[in-house]
Parts: C-alpha cells; sequence; structure tokens
C-alpha cells in the first residue's frame, strides 16, 4: 500500500509579539491509503497545527522546515505542501487532501445553501454542468445520511441540527473523493448517540471511500474505535507511535500512560459516591429538598404559525441539601432547559419548581432577585460567559459587585485571589484577560465566578465537554474537592455518562423532555431498564479496541432494532 501523506523531519515556529514560538519540532509520520492514523495529545501539543500542514492552511506567521509530501488518490502524482506555489496547492486541497474542521457552524457559510456550499469544490477543481454538479451533490448527501437530500439539498446551516450540520462537512471533504481526510475534532461536544453515528460515517468513508483518514482527536473512546495506528504528541514532539492495540493495552511512555488515566470510565464514581455517603449526617435523606419539581412542564410558543414546542413534559426530580443530581441526555432532550428554569433564566409553563423554597412557576423577577445570590451557574461555554473586555478579576468579582458585597473590582480583589486559589489558578492571572487563558483555565475561573457568592445551588452546564482529557480530569477532581469543602447540592449536565458517574449522587436520563430513568450510577448504568438508556450506553466510547469493537456491535443491533420498530409504526 502507498502512502497518501509523509512527513519527514517536520518544525513549525509561529512568530510572535514575544519572540518565537515552536510549536512543532521534528515530527515524522506517514499515512497509508485507508488507513486511520489518530494523533491525540492535550491543546497545545501541536496536533492540529501537523493537521494544518496537510493542507498549507497555516498562517503567514509560521516558518516551515521539513517535508509533506502529498500524493494524488491514484499514485501518478506527488507534491511537497511546504515547497509548492499557491496555484499548486489550491489544485491539492479538496482533490488530494480534504479536511473536516472542528465546529461545523463556523465552517458552514450561513449565507449560502449548504448544496451550493458542497458544490464549491466541485466548481473550483472542474468543468461540470450544473446537471451533473446537482448529481453529485445529492449523490453524496445521501451516502452521508441527510434524509431527504431532494430538498434539503436548498436548505441553509441554521436549519441542520449538530451532527447534521458535521455531516454536511464531512460530505463538503468528500465530494471531490481525496486521498486523505484530515478530521481535527470531529466529534467534540456532540451526544454519544451523534458521535456514534459520525464514527461510523467515518468508518465508512474508509470502507466504501477508501480514504485513508488522520484523526485529530483528545477522546481516547473515540481513537479506540476507530483508529488503526495512534501516534502521541507532547509539546510539539511524538513521544509514542503503535498500532492501536499496543498502545492501549501496553503504553510505553509516561505521558501515554498520564494521558489513559486521566479517561474517565464508566463504574469508577462507585466508590466516589459510597464516600460522599459516609460523610452525610444522620437524617440526611429526610432534609428538604434545595429543589423539588412535580409535573413541570416547560413550553417554548410557536411563531410564525408553528404549533408550541414542549421543551420539559411531566417531569418529577428533587436533589437535597448537598447532593449532586447528574441530568444527562441528547441535545433537545431539556436538559438544559430545567437547568434554566432551575436559575430563572426560563419561564415555567406548567407543573411546580421549587427552588430554595421559592416556586419558580408564575414568579416576578422581583421575588427571585434575592435569591440568585444563593445559586451558581458554571455555563458550558466559559469564553463567551466572560466579557473579553474585562480581566478575569473582574469577571469573577461581578457576582460580588452585583449583589453589593463590594462596591466595585478592586475592593473585592483579596476575596478574588482566594477564589482564585481555591480553583488552582495563580492570584496572577487575575491581570489577565479571557483569551489570554487556556479552556481548562477559563473553566476554572468560571467555577471560581459561580462559588463567589457561596451558593447552596450549583448548576453545571456541560463544564468540561469540549476539554482535554487530562485538563477534564483536573476540573472534575476540582469540582469534587469543592464539593467536599462547600456542601453545596448540585445540578451536574451532561452527555458524557462516565464524567456524570464520577460526580454525581443519583442520575437522571432525560428523552424528548421526558424523564425515562433515575437511580443511582450503579443502577442507571449499571443495570438500565430503559432501552434508551441502554443505547446511550452502547454509544459511549469506551477507551479500549477489544471492549469497544464489542460494545460497537451492540449499538448496530439496537440501531438496527430501532429502525425496524420505526418502519413497523
Amino acid at each position: 500500500m502507498t502512502n497518501v501523506v509523509d512527513i519527514r523531519d517536520l518544525a513549525v515556529t509561529f512568530a510572535t509579539d514575544s519572540g518565537p514560538v515552536k510549536a512543532v519540532d521534528g515530527v515524522s509520520f506517514a499515512v497509508r491509503e485507508g488507513e486511520v492514523l489518530a494523533v491525540v495529545g492535550e491543546s497545545g501539543s501541536g496536533k492540529t497545527v501537523t493537521a494544518k500542514t496537510i493542507l498549507g492552511l497555516l498562517p503567514e506567521t509560521a516558518t516551515l522546515r521539513g517535508a509533506v509530501v502529498l500524493s494524488s488518490r491514484d499514485g501518478t502524482t506527488e507534491g511537497d505542501v511546504v515547497q509548492v506555489s499557491g496555484s499548486r496547492l489550491r489544485e491539492l486541497r479538496g482533490r488530494d487532501a480534504a479536511m473536516v474542521f472542528q465546529e461545523p457552524s463556523t465552517a458552514l457559510n450561513p449565507v449560502f445553501p449548504v448544496g451550493w456550499q458542497i458544490a464549491e469544490g466541485l466548481r473550483a477543481h472542474g468543468k461540470l454542468s450544473r446537471k451533473e454538479i446537482r448529481t453529485k451533490v445529492l449523490d453524496v448527501m445521501r451516502r452521508v445520511g441527510i434524509p431527504d437530500p431532494e430538498s434539503r439539498i436548498n436548505h441553509y446551516p441554521h436549519q441542520f441540527s449538530g451532527g447534521q450540520k458535521q455531516r454536511i462537512v464531512i460530505a463538503q471533504a468528500l465530494v471531490l473523493n481525496p486521498g486523505v481526510i484530515v478530521a481535527d475534532e470531529p466529534t467534540t461536544a456532540l451526544d454519544v448517540t451523534v458521535q456514534a453515528e459520525i464514527l461510523d460515517l467515518l468508518r465508512r468513508c474508509r470502507d466504501e471511500f477508501g480514504a485513508a483518514i488522520v484523526l485529530i482527536t483528545h477522546n481516547m473512546g473515540v481513537v479506540a474505535d476507530l483508529a488503526d495506528r495512534v501516534a502521541v504528541m507532547y509539546q510539539g514532539k511524538i513521544v509514542e507511535h503503535a498500532d492501536v492495540k499496543t498502545l492501549f493495552s501496553s503504553p510505553k511512555d509516561p505521558y501515554t500512560q498520564q494521558l489513559l488515566a486521566a479517561v474517565p470510565r464508566i463504574g469508577e464514581g462507585l466508590a466516589r459516591a459510597h464516600e460522599r455517603a459516609a460523610r452525610r449526617p444522620e437524617g440526611w435523606s429526610d432534609q428538604k429538598p434545595v429543589v423539588e419539581a412535580k409535573d413541570l412542564r416547560i413550553t417554548y410558543p410557536g411563531r410564525f404559525r408553528q404549533p408550541d414546542f414542549v421543551a420539559v413534559d411531566g417531569v418529577d426530580l428533587a436533589i437535597r441539601p448537598g447532593e449532586v443530581l447528574g441530568l444527562v441526555g441528547e441535545s433537545g432532550s431539556g436538559k438544559t432547559t430545567i437547568g434554566r428554569a432551575m436559575a430563572g433564566l426560563t419561564r415555567v409553563s406548567g407543573g411546580s419548581l421549587r427552588v430554595l423554597d421559592v416556586e419558580m412557576h408564575g414568579v416576578r423577577e422581583r421575588q427571585f432577585r434575592p435569591t440568585r445570590r444563593r445559586i451558581g451557574f458554571v455555563f458550558q461555554d466559559p469564553a463567551t460567559s466572560f466579557n473579553p473586555l474585562l480581566t478575569i478579576a473582574q469577571c469573577v468579582a461581578e457576582p460580588l459587585v452585583v449583589h453589593g458585597l463590594a462596591e466595585n473590582a478592586n475592593d473585592a480583589r483579596v476575596k478574588v485571589n482566594e477564589l482564585l486559589e481555591a480553583v488552582q489558578l495563580p492570584a496572577a492571572f487575575g491581570n489577565r484577560y479571557p483569551h489570554e487563558l487556556s479552556g481548562g483555565q477559563r473553566q476554572r475561573a468560571s467555577l471560581a465566578r459561580a462559588i463567589a457568592l457561596d451558593p447552596e445551588l450549583l448548576i453545571a452546564d456541560e463544564p468540561t465537554s469540549a476539554l482535554d482529557v487530562s485538563v477534564q480530569a483536573r476540573v472534575l477532581d476540582l469540582f469534587d474537592e469543592l464539593h467536599r469543602e462547600l456542601g453545596f447540592a448540585a445540578l451536574f449536565i451532561s452527555h458524557d455518562l462516565a464524567v456524570v458517574d464520577m460526580l454525581a449522587d443519583r442520575i437522571a436520563v432525560l428523552h424528548r423532555g421526558l424523564l425515562v430513568e433515575e437511580g443511582t450510577g450503579d443502577e442507571v448504568l449499571g443495570s438500565p431498564r430503559e432501552p434508551y438508556t441502554q443505547r446511550l450506553l452502547a454509544s459511549l466510547p469506551v477507551p479500549d479496541p477489544v471492549e469497544q469493537a464489542q460494545r460497537r456491535t451492540q449499538w448496530e443491533a439496537l440501531r438496527e432494532a430501532d429502525e425496524r420498530s420505526a418502519a413497523a409504526r
């Protein structure tokens, strides 16, 4: 088998105001046709920079050394991406190599229909008629699993779900039948069920289209599910390179061992749950709940003669003092809606929701305002929840200033420094702006802001969904430590069942606004009763290639059973 990509002694240096920064240092690897190579490592390890050199997508501030040899699909031509001219590079992009970007919402142009965007490569690389282009676009949309492509070809990106947008981006990459596809974090922040479908699609890209795949990811379960070989990067260098079974069964480099040890696994949370239960006082279960929902309904009114959308439909749940309730389910199941309703950010339409002795159904803002200071909220993306014009210290001090506990951010600086140290950030980081912190550091600062008022209830909405496994492990340990010290009740919203298992005392499973299953982690994840929970579990990739192959078979069987029952209805 021939190499479609051959990278030799690649070094990439960026020119910055504070001097040159070496992002990649002497990296070498090759990818054969029809092979999946996973490049893994923490943020800043150089994996995305390495991948972008394959298509020549680095900015002008980058200086490259070494060779990135890209071969055509038929093996007749090859070129060094580092040396070729701009016009030659445009010929290689899309035809010999294509890229699936991490965030499809930003990769797709919101003002053009998706069919027009998929056809862009065909227009740039060939002289086809409109009819031929439309036929090819419809064919690739059908092959990546977009339902009813004849009508959806004219739809815009905002009319597709997150998983469907990712399929559109993959269709863009496949339309010219390239020899290699670079997939940069293609499943980050997707639900486990959608993630399983995208991984199945990428597997088909290899098996049916014959494309090689360079997979950039920090999810070791995804690596175990899809990869043939794995290259582990750390500080710009490849520290270990092995086939997938060898790497997971006997990792040699200490960094690889540390990376695999940081991956949360279902079943590990049982010991933590027993520890939390042992610390609770007698009569804890008889205490009045901090949050209690009875027949909770939340409806979003329809617009333009559309019917109302029922986001939450008759949910009953309770959170006792000091308890962590994990809320899991797919996108659109109502998880975030319930969390926002508890924080007074979304109106309750029916039933009852009592939060800290305040009935949220029909509550007025003036009544609820004194209760707000008793609630902390950790948002999913701290980069967008922080004001980019304020320093971290000013952002963390904001709740103290708003609720009158400090006149201004300077007055609250002593308290802010204590909060930053509590979340294991140096006090000096308070002088930095949000963009100057890494993802994990921003999430720690977000935790510091959430606990600034010593809340009785903390609502965490997907706080680790886009973090590296090692950073995620540190944030989860920090959450557990803060919970132990401060004793707040918490609602932990996530689509990662292993993460919820580590932190939650009880787990509630939502499906299309309905609460379908509830119990301890051992009950819900150890022996799930509901088919939906079983499907969620089967969709979750585990960091073990042998076990993951078995789980994939189980997931495919469950999916086929769902399709048969849907066809019967």
